[in-house]
């Protein structure tokens, strides 16, 4: 049940057609999990919290650098040298106290995904690197959890929506490919964009409006200002989704 102040808060996005109070309600109701507090977790975190989402948990295992704030917006100046967890949970709690917001420090891992990502509704890959995307990837196929992808490069963006047993999953779209773990570039504003596409992929899975990026991976061309979308299908031998289907 929405409270008085919440239907004046999201009045404007209550009169969506299509939205209504009893998607707020199911926005209320939901629990999000959100792997990363950088360059894509700010934007996503930032508008889930706009939006009203019920339960926000945030995991990082960093701290503030300076180079971080071109485009890390949960952390400032000042937050140079804090756990960004702290700086984030911080700008957050101020940012709508309606919802309750979780910082875990941990790094992700195979050891303790499920755990950290049990009894969420979904899962946000807000990451920076394949290796710990694809334990994310493996942990939402296993526990039946909706995950949205994002990644950025320079002015380069993609996302993609992938629901377990139904659409094909990132493993299928990278076949198990490992890049280097190194700095890369990132313009802020690009994370920028991905972040909102993702977040907006989060509500309207939760609200139950709209076509999904399910099969789909979207591309961003920021320096062109051009996005291209590219069909994917599953993988039979995919090491996560089709072996996974193969057990049940």
């Amino acid at each position: 049940m929405l409270t008085t102040d919440e239907l004046e808060r999201y009045e404007r996005q209550i009169i969506i057609e299509g939205f209504g109070e009893e998607g707020q309600e199911k926005l209320k109701r939901a629990k999000v999990f959100i792997a990363g507090a950088g360059g894509l977790g700010s934007p996503v975190s930032i508008y889930l919290m706009a939006a009203g989402v019920g339960m926000i948990r945030i995991v990082d295992h960093d701290r503030v650098e300076l180079s971080n704030l071109n485009r890390q917006v949960l952390h400032w100046d000042e937050d140079i040298g804090r756990r960004k967890i702290d700086s984030a949970l911080e700008k957050l709690k101020r940012l709508n106290q309606g919802v309750k917001i979780e910082a875990i420090e941990e790094t992700i891992t195979e050891a303790n995904v499920l755990q950290l990502v049990a009894d969420f509704d979904l899962i946000v890959d807000a990451m920076d690197n394949l290796p710990t995307r694809y334990v994310l990837n493996k942990a939402a196929l296993e526990s039946n959890i909706p995950f949205f992808h994002g990644a950025v490069y320079g002015f380069e963006g993609r996302a993609m929506t992938i629901i377990p047993g139904q659409t094909a999953c990132l493993r299928c779209v990278y076949r198990g490919r490992i890049t280097p773990q190194e700095k890369f570039p990132v313009l802020g504003v690009t994370p920028a964009v991905i972040g909102c596409i993702q977040a907006t992929e989060v509500i309207k899975y939760i609200v139950g409006i709209g076509e999904l990026l399910t099969n789909r991976l979207l591309i961003y061309d920021g320096l062109n200002l051009k996005f291209t979308e590219f069909k994917v299908k599953k993988d039979p031998n995919c090491e996560h989704c089709s072996r996974l289907a193969s057990k049940e």
